[in-house]
């Protein structure tokens, strides 16, 4: 696989105003398969607005973002569960695959529930569940599309330590089978780390795009961690 091969989404002069408020401008960037692009910024700076952007939620102002991977084969996990409260895990999980056009067995789901530590509660209804739980049936959503290319807005905010782990180690592994992942975290310390290269917003543009281990998060942040 070529260089252009890898590709899995171009971004290219992306701006975006809110009526004649400018949120940013002239952002430009290639994701690649098998790499995490780490979005960082302060609060406001337009990093979820951004995200949306480049999974084609939502159009820029100017400019273009091209996603280079099959719809079915792209995914979203924010902070935000979106799962049916009245319904177990594992109907939440049989019926988001359906949506897929997919008709997995119960014993297949129950091997992705099993992936999350959710096996035990697989017939739990998923309203009861606490914030991680939730987040890691949401999780199993994901693995369910095996997807080429993946969108992180901050799915981290909330979680218990032992499913911000899991969900860190997840990310990671997805990134190593092949999987472009564009991950805005609610923890850049830490999360820089996990990452190969890193998209700094700032000042209303497009304020560092390198290495993520040659990023120096004052640099965008200032004194925020965010």
């Amino acid at each position: 696989m070529d260089n252009n091969e890898s590709i899995a989404l171009k971004v290219r002069s992306a701006a975006k105003f809110f009526g004649t408020r400018l949120i940013f401008k002239n952002v430009s960037c290639d994701v690649h398969r098998g790499e995490i692009l780490l979005v960082v910024g302060r609060n406001g700076a337009g990093k979820t607005t951004l995200l949306k952007i480049m999974s084609g939620l939502s159009r820029p102002s100017a400019g273009s973002a091209e996603v280079l991977t099959e719809p079915e084969k792209t995914a979203y996990l924010g902070h935000s569960t979106f799962i049916y409260p009245r319904l177990s895990g594992l109907s939440n999980l049989s019926f988001w695959a359906s949506m897929y056009g997919l008709s997995p067995s119960r014993d297949e789901l129950m091997v992705l529930l099993q992936r999350v530590g959710l096996e035990r509660a697989a017939e739990e209804e998923a309203g009861a569940y606490s914030r991680g739980m939730a987040q890691r049936l949401n999780l199993a959503r994901v693995f369910l599309v095996n997807p080429d290319l993946l969108f992180l807005d901050e799915p981290g905010t909330g979680l218990d330590q032992a499913s911000l782990t899991l969900l860190r180690e997840e990310v990671v592994s997805m990134r190593d089978q092949g999987t472009a992942i564009v991950w805005i975290s609610h923890d850049v310390n830490h999360d820089t780390a996990l990452a190969d290269r890193v998209l700094g917003l700032a000042g209303r543009k497009m304020a560092y795009l390198g290495e993520a281990a040659d990023f120096d998060p004052q640099s965008v942040l200032g004194g925020d961690n965010a």
